[in-house]
């Protein structure tokens, strides 16, 4: 449990660069926090749940998978932002190019065939 505590703060830390960074992901970060929060802290967890704006996205996300249209659109903007600075950054390094497209091909799928809320 102490683990998942740890480990909990420390996604909710990198969540909250997002806050003042706007390309670095706050809810990806506090949905890994939340799950960690569930056994360990359910206070923390539920702190996450009342965030205004993100926290009922997330608690509807962790309870049912199902994702809201504009938390997909974001999500899928994100990640082709992800995939433009990869292509950038990784040109000519074709296996770790082919890799993180791949992952991020992955997460793409994983975020559209999610279900639309109740």
């Amino acid at each position: 449990m102490i683990i998942a505590r740890i480990f909990g703060f420390l996604f909710l830390a990198l969540g909250a660069i997002g806050i003042f960074i706007p390309v670095w992901p706050t809810t990806v970060f506090w949905i890994v926090a939340a799950i960690c929060f569930a056994r360990s802290s359910p206070v923390m967890r539920d702190w996450i749940y009342q965030r205004p704006g993100v926290g009922p996205p997330i608690q509807e996300f962790i309870e049912t998978g199902a994702l809201g249209r504009s938390s997909k659109i974001g999500a899928l903007v994100g990640m082709g932002m992800a995939a433009t600075l990869s292509t950038i950054l990784l040109w000519g390094r074709w296996v770790w190019l082919g890799v993180a497209i791949a992952l991020i091909g992955a997460g793409a799928a994983y975020v559209s065939t999610r279900p639309k809320p109740g």
